[in-house]
């Protein structure tokens, strides 16, 4: 009788080792099959994360794009243009369209052009001229059509003026053309009266978005 219920104990005792060890087994097959499926859903939410800022900041972009300048010029008595309507101020790293030539506001790229009396003999990317705007600069531009003295006595005030830049832009309507922060206007050559007046006017004028912002360190072509 004793061999035999000592027999059984030692039986009982087997299957209940062996049924903890199976649950022993079966809770760490759970804990890893619940760890897995938590790294998946979190791998799955960071990498939706991602895309999603992605796409939201390629939206942001491409509306800037599109949206950046809305509107038109009105000209004034004095003969300068005032653009009436929308010039976001985003900055961007898409290409910008802008509705004028040169343009006079819109997006643009983070890094401005030097202004400090800058004369550049190349064009410029509009995008980081417009930057320059911001800051309270007047742009010179002009084309193929301007002559070689106009072109080189407006070198010469510029290079003499702070927050001044000045480019050729083959593609704008005029000769030689002024242009500041929401404002243009064609002059008819370097010693046109206008040019002084644009410049009193505008270098570090009132339609500055940013008086005071730098025109140094920024590119230099």
């Amino acid at each position: 009788m004793g061999s035999a219920k000592n027999t059984s104990n030692a039986s009982r005792k087997a299957r209940i080792e062996e049924m903890r060890r199976a649950e022993q087994s079966r809770e760490r097959r759970n804990r890893i099959l619940t760890i897995a499926a938590s790294v998946v859903v979190v791998a799955g939410l960071v990498v939706g994360g991602v895309v999603l800022v992605k796409a939201q900041s390629d939206k942001k972009d491409t509306a800037s794009d599109s949206k950046s300048s809305s509107g038109h010029f009105v000209t004034g008595t004095d003969g300068v243009k005032t653009w009436k309507g929308t010039l976001s101020r985003n900055h961007v790293t898409k290409t910008v369209t802008y509705p004028m030539e040169p343009p006079v506001g819109g997006d643009h790229n983070q890094v401005w052009m030097n202004c400090n009396g800058d004369v550049y003999t190349k064009a410029l990317n509009n995008m980081n001229a417009v930057h320059s705007l911001e800051h309270g600069a007047v742009w010179v531009t002009y084309n193929s059509k301007a002559s070689d003295a106009d072109v080189k006595a407006l070198a010469a005030k510029v290079k003499k003026t702070p927050y001044t830049l000045m480019s050729p832009v083959e593609d704008q309507k005029d000769p030689i053309m002024l242009s500041a922060w929401g404002k243009q206007r064609t002059v008819t050559s370097a010693t046109d009266p206008n040019v002084d007046k644009f410049f009193a006017a505008y270098v570090q004028g009132k339609q500055t978005p940013e008086p005071g912002a730098a025109c140094t360190n920024g590119l230099s072509q």
